[in-house]
C-alpha cells in the first residue's frame, strides 16, 4: 500500500510539473520582458514571471488536496489562511513584475500576508536552546514568526539573480523536506513540499543557463513565503518546536548570503533596499566563476545541509540547534573563497 501511494503521489506530481511547464511556455510566448541594466547579470531582454507556472501548479494541487486528501489538510481556518496569503503574495509580486512597485508596498504586502498566516494559528511557540532546554516564547512568538516569514520571503527574492540558482536550490530543498515530512508524519508539509517541487520541475528546464525565462518576483517571493510557512508548520514535528530549524538548514546557503549582504551594506551606510550587484553569489560570478558553477555551488550547499538535517533528526533535542555550526563553517569557507577571487580580480564592494 505504501509503495502504491508513493507512485500515485509521484504520478500526480508529474502531471503538475507538466501543468507548470505549459504555463511557463505561455509566459515565454506572451512575455513580461526584463530589460537588462547596469546591475543585471543578463545582456538581452528576457521574459520574467515564469514563477506563475509554479504558483498555478501549487494552487491546482492544493485544490485537489483539499477535496481529495483530508489526511494532509490543515484545519480549514489555517488551510484557507495560508493558501489565501500565498496567492495574495503571488498576485502582488506579479503586479511588481509588471509595474516595478516600491519596496515599501511589497514589504507591506508581505507583512500583511504573514499576519494572515499567523492569525490562522501558524506561530512558533517555543524553541530548544542548547544545554538550556525548551524555552517558551510567549508573546514573542508572534513578532519572531512575522520576522522569519518576511525575512525568508525577501531573502529568496534578493537571491534570485542568476539562472537556476534559487529555482534549483528550492527544488532540492523541497524534495528533501518532502522526504523528511513523510518520515515524521507531517502530511501537510509533505504534500505542500511535493507540490512546490513539482511546480519547480516544470519551470527549471526553462530557467537553466542560458535562461529562456526568469521566475520573477512572483516566483521568488511566493517560494520564500511558502518555505517560511512550511518551516513554522514543521515546528509541530516535535514538542519543543526545534524542528522549525529544518527548513532554515536546507536554505542556509541562500539565507546566509542574504543576511551577510544586508548586514554588510547597513554597516557601510548603503540603502539596504536598493538594487545592487554585491551579493556573494554575484561577486563570485563577477570574479569569473561561471553562472552554472555558482548555481551548482548553491545546489551543493542544499545537499550538504540536507545531510546535516539527517544528522539533526538523530541528535537529542537539546543538541539539535548545534547542527547550525557546521552549516556556518561551510558558508565561512565559501565567503573566504569569494573574497580571495575578488582580490585576484581587483573587485571591491563598491557598486
Amino acid at each position: 500500500m505504501l509503495i502504491e501511494a508513493v507512485f500515485r503521489h509521484l504520478g500526480f506530481a508529474v502531471v503538475l510539473a507538466l501543468v507548470s511547464a505549459v504555463v511557463v511556455r505561455l509566459m515565454i510566448a506572451y512575455p513580461i520582458l526584463d530589460h537588462p541594466n547596469a546591475r543585471s547579470s543578463h545582456v538581452r531582454p528576457t521574459p520574467r514571471g515564469g514563477g506563475v507556472g509554479v504558483v498555478v501548479a501549487f494552487v491546482v494541487g492544493m485544490v485537489v488536496l483539499y477535496f481529495g486528501a483530508a489526511f494532509a489538510r490543515l484545519p480549514p481556518l489555517q488551510f484557507g489562511g495560508v493558501i489565501g496569503a500565498a496567492v495574495a503574495i503571488a498576485l502582488v509580486s506579479l503586479w511588481d513584475d509588471v509595474a516595478d512597485l516600491r519596496f515599501s508596498v511589497k514589504l507591506g504586502a508581505q507583512a500583511l500576508a504573514a499576519l494572515v498566516a499567523i492569525g490562522s494559528g501558524l506561530v512558533v511557540e517555543r524553541l530548544a536552546v542548547p544545554w538550556v532546554g525548551e524555552v517558551p516564547l510567549g508573546w514573542l512568538g508572534v513578532p519572531l514568526t512575522l520576522f522569519w516569514i518576511v525575512g525568508c520571503t525577501n531573502a529568496l527574492n534578493f537571491m534570485d539573480g542568476l539562472d537556476g540558482l534559487v529555482g534549483g536550490s528550492v527544488f532540492l530543498a523541497a524534495v528533501m523536506l518532502c522526504v523528511v515530512a513523510g518520515g515524521q508524519g507531517g502530511w501537510f508539509v509533505y504534500a505542500a513540499a511535493l507540490l512546490l517541487a513539482a511546480g519547480l520541475a516544470g519551470f527549471l528546464p526553462f530557467n537553466l543557463h542560458p535562461a529562456r525565462i526568469f521566475m520573477g518576483d512572483v516566483g521568488s517571493q511566493f517560494l520564500g513565503f511558502m518555505m517560511a510557512v512550511l518551516a513554522v508548520a514543521a515546528a509541530g514535528f516535535d514538542a519543543a518546536s526545534v524542528s522549525f530549524l529544518i527548513v532554515p538548514l536546507l536554505l542556509f546557503g541562500l539565507l546566509f548570503d542574504a543576511a551577510f549582504t544586508l548586514v554588510r551594506r547597513a554597516a557601510m551606510g548603503r540603502r539596504v533596499a536598493a538594487a545592487h550587484r554585491t551579493h556573494l553569489y554575484q561577486m563570485a560570478q563577477r570574479s569569473g566563476l561561471g553562472v552554472r558553477a555558482v548555481a551548482g555551488v548553491h545546489w551543493g550547499f542544499v545537499l550538504v545541509h540536507g545531510a546535516l538535517v539527517a544528522l539533526f533528526l538523530e541528535l537529542p533535542s537539546g543538541l539539535k540547534p548545534l547542527v547550525v555550526l557546521p552549516a556556518l563553517a561551510v558558508q565561512a569557507v565559501w565567503l573566504a573563497y569569494v573574497l580571495q577571487r575578488m582580490r585576484r580580480a581587483g573587485l571591491t564592494w563598491a557598486e
